[in-house]
């Protein structure tokens, strides 16, 4: 059984969400750092959460939050960096890894549903 601590997506997700805290420890808009660290913190905990589901629905669930999430992060950078709290090579790369991080979830996430249709499947096929 594969955890969330082994899965890259997760390592990489986890380590946008410190950089971003560290970049942004100084900045005096509180509003914004809380909005832009809540939403980045979101994608691994949510990867995190839903690898602790039991059920493959909860964590296929969870896995579309945190994609979503990665959306939202990805937003709030340009934001950031229209309004100069970002610095701009920092504001791509970060926009950069969230892009790739939201491409690896939704490749996590049509595995997994592909494995969720193949047993749905085989449970139909024995039953009948």
């Amino acid at each position: 059984m594969m955890r969330f601590e082994d899965l890259e997506v997760w390592k990489r997700a986890a380590r946008l969400s410190a950089d971003i805290y560290r970049q942004l420890a100084n900045l005096k808009d509180y509003g914004f750092k809380d909005q832009i660290t809540r939403s980045g913190l979101s994608v691994p905990s949510n990867i995190a959460e839903g690898f602790e589901r039991e059920s493959q629905k909860e964590t296929l669930n969870f896995l579309s939050y945190a994609k979503g999430s990665s959306g939202e992060l990805r937003c709030q950078i340009y934001i950031g960096m229209k309004i100069d709290y970002i610095p701009k090579d920092i504001g791509q790369h970060w926009i950069q890894e969230a892009a790739e991080i939201s491409s690896m979830l939704g490749g996590l996430i049509k595995t997994k549903r592909g494995f969720l249709k193949n047993s749905l499947a085989f449970i139909v096929s024995f039953l009948l």
